[in-house]
């Protein structure tokens, strides 16, 4: 496929694409983005974390503009601090969803993400949070996951992979939630149809923006909505391969500024000239694989 050309809207994840490791934005990344503003587009985080684990990351990127979270539940303005949509998940098809993924691979670990800009991150006995910089509150049992409306469930397994886990659950629970997978130790069931495409519909429609004028960014196979909403999908080198074998392009890793490369592309400055080589474009051109 040609290398695209300048898009009005950058939809990018956040944990392995747009952030580095250590939860931080590079300068390099920052200045891309500023390329983009200075040029009058519009970029969007859309992510699965939750607004109240969003509202942080925001001040890094400005503190303002929409960000679509929960993995499409939430579409959170971060100017006036409020969520502008969301959708919960029905907490009584969250257990019984529960109790199918139990009655096929024994006994998993489940945690939560309850609705609202103040929602909590809960969690039960035995669950590990896979990424130890976000606060989470530990319950003494699994019916105290169930006491305020939530976004979304978060499980895992004592001993089977994230994709045996994410397979297993969508053959056993069917039109009960949507299964996705979002990061190493991210197994997460949501409404049922929500998935980043849709928020990022929402949020494009807010903006008066369209898939023609999207550019998308990500490294998981919960992304792949996205991918297929928008005109033009770049995975990072550090993507699952799901998710790399039906991008348009692959970047560099979140670690090497893969978002900056392609956007010094497209928003070209002074002194640019031949920044096109820096990004590989096309799946079967790809890294190494996916880390």
């Amino acid at each position: 496929m040609a290398a695209p050309t300048a898009y009005s809207l950058i939809a990018t994840d956040l944990d392995g694409t747009l952030l580095r490791g250590d939860d931080t934005l590079s300068g390099r990344t920052r200045a891309a983005l500023a390329r983009v503003a200075g040029a009058g587009g519009r970029h969007l985080v859309v992510t699965g974390r939750p607004a109240p684990r969003v509202r942080p990351l925001l001040e890094q990127l400005g503190g303002g503009g929409l960000a679509v979270c929960g993995q499409g539940a939430q579409l959170y303005d971060a100017g006036t601090g409020r969520l502008l949509w969301s959708v919960t998940l029905d907490r009584e098809l969250a257990e019984t969803a529960l109790g199918k993924i139990e009655a096929e691979v024994g006994e998993v670990y489940a945690a939560v993400d309850q609705d609202g800009v103040d929602g909590l991150t809960l969690i039960e006995p035995g669950y590990l949070m896979p990424h130890p910089t976000l606060p989470a509150v530990r319950v003494r049992r699994r019916d105290d996951l169930w006491t305020r409306p939530i976004s979304k469930v978060l499980l895992r397994h004592p001993s089977l992979s994230d994709d045996e886990l994410a397979s297993v659950a969508r053959m056993t629970v069917d039109s009960l939630a949507t299964v996705t997978m979002s990061g190493p130790g991210t197994v997460e069931l949501q409404p049922y149809g929500v998935t980043k495409a849709t928020g990022l519909a929402l949020a494009a429609g807010h903006l008066g923006l369209s898939p023609s004028d999207t550019i998308a960014f990500g490294d998981m196979p919960n992304d792949i909505p996205m991918f297929d909403w928008a005109a033009h999908g770049v995975a990072m080198a550090n993507a699952h391969p799901e998710l790399r074998a039906v991008a348009d392009e692959i970047t560099l890793s979140n670690e090497d500024d893969g978002i900056a490369v392609v956007l010094e592309r497209l928003f070209p400055g002074p002194g640019d000239r031949g920044t096109a080589g820096l990004a590989v474009r096309g799946a079967a051109a790809a890294p190494g694989p996916a880390q």
